[in-house]
């Protein structure tokens, strides 16, 4: 236990550059005492006192703000940051050096008492507000964005983001790294693509145009379409990557 304890300290310490002293941890980080009661409750649970395992993660629940079924799987030096609003289902199950932030979910989507809950690879980043629905499986070494909803199973080494989530990458270097502000933007990437093609195929019709001697497609209707796609990349520009 205490073994148990001394790895969770030091995975918060490796994961968190904000750790100051193992004090401050100890005291001072929810994500640990949610994990730490996750351990009592889960052996309760598969002991069989089931009313007991709950009333303790109630307990945990009320004072971490952090809800984590006594039924659940968690491995080894699993880390949730900034914890709050944090739910895991009966049936989940989380692998080993997973790191986790607030707001996320790994939640069902099936009435029937059988596996319903994600299942976590190890190495596995999980951004703020994402959200794992179903009885998917997250690859070893996947990375989701913040705000991602994942229906569908990820595979190994790779990068999703987006609603519902989609790999945007794929990596072989261990996920555990923070540059959730860098991850593509699809939706982005789209809106560039075809703004792409709508001014090559506007330069298109307006050399068409001239080499007839027509005036609908004039020169200031070309210059107002080249300033709205002006606007519209400088609007998607700002945070987007475009």
């Amino acid at each position: 236990m205490l073994k148990q304890l001394k790895e969770d300290i030091r995975t918060i310490f490796a994961k968190d550059p904000a750790a100051k002293s193992v004090l401050e941890v100890l005291f001072c980080y929810p994500g640990l005492h949610a994990v730490r009661l996750h351990r009592v409750s889960s052996f309760l649970w598969r002991h069989r006192l089931h009313f007991l395992a709950r009333l303790l993660s109630h307990i945990g629940r009320f004072l971490t703000a952090i809800e984590i079924h006594p039924g659940a799987k968690i491995g080894r030096r699993f880390f949730i940051d900034h914890g709050s609003g944090v739910v895991i289902g009966e049936t989940a199950e989380v692998g080993d050096d997973v790191l986790m932030y607030q707001g996320v979910v790994l939640g069902g989507t099936s009435l029937k008492k059988e596996k319903r809950h994600p299942t976590i690879g190890n190495n596995v980043v999980i951004g703020t507000g994402a959200i794992v629905l179903g009885a998917v499986t997250v690859g070893d070494n996947a990375r989701i964005g913040a705000g991602s909803v994942v229906i569908k199973s990820v595979p190994p080494n790779t990068t999703v983001v987006g609603i519902p989530g989609k790999v945007v990458e794929d990596r072989q270097q261990q996920a555990i790294d923070l540059e959730h502000g860098i991850l593509p933007d699809p939706v982005a990437q789209a809106i560039r693509i075809v703004l792409s093609q709508q001014k090559a195929l506007s330069e298109r019709l307006l050399r068409l145009e001239r080499s007839i001697d027509a005036g609908f497609f004039n020169d200031t209707f070309s210059d107002e379409m080249n300033e709205l796609s002006k606007g519209l990349i400088r609007e998607f520009s700002d945070g987007a990557g475009i």
